[in-house]
């Protein structure tokens, strides 16, 4: 039988406390603290100490949720009217609407790929979107 002190292994003892325990118990105790050291000191090492406000996505990422069934359907639907009013636009129009806006295109991009104006692109594009307000206000 080994004696060990409660105050070195449990946090919530104030006051030395010596009790008697086999050696095994003993022995898991020391190496389950040995074990703690080693994490802590690993992450000390690698600097793996993240604070939620740093704004690099890691409290985004911690408080991520998976969306309900009811968000789903309401994503999907939202999708449809927005795939819709884009269906709605004149081709040349939605396909610059889509380019800039869903592929992330410049103007001066676009432009230079439809040999076209860049001012054109831009003006398309606004009034495109524009069209697209009125035909969701109309239609949801």
């Amino acid at each position: 039988m080994t004696t060990i002190n409660l105050k070195d292994f449990y946090p919530w003892y104030t006051h030395d406390e010596y009790i008697e325990v086999s050696e095994e118990v003993a022995e898991e105790l020391h190496t389950s603290r040995r074990r703690e050291a080693a994490h802590a000191e690993r992450v000390r090492y690698n600097k793996a100490f993240y604070s939620l406000d740093c704004d690099d996505g890691i409290e985004y990422s911690a408080c991520l949720h998976e969306p309900t069934p009811q968000e789903l359907l309401e994503r999907v639907e939202l999708f449809v009217q927005l795939w819709n009013a884009l269906n709605s636009l004149p081709e040349i129009q939605g396909r610059r609407v889509d380019a800039h806006l869903i592929l992330g295109k410049s103007f001066r991009r676009i432009a230079r790929e439809e040999s076209v104006s860049k001012s054109a692109v831009r003006d398309s594009i606004y009034c495109g979107l524009e069209s697209m307000k009125k035909y969701l206000r109309k239609n949801f």
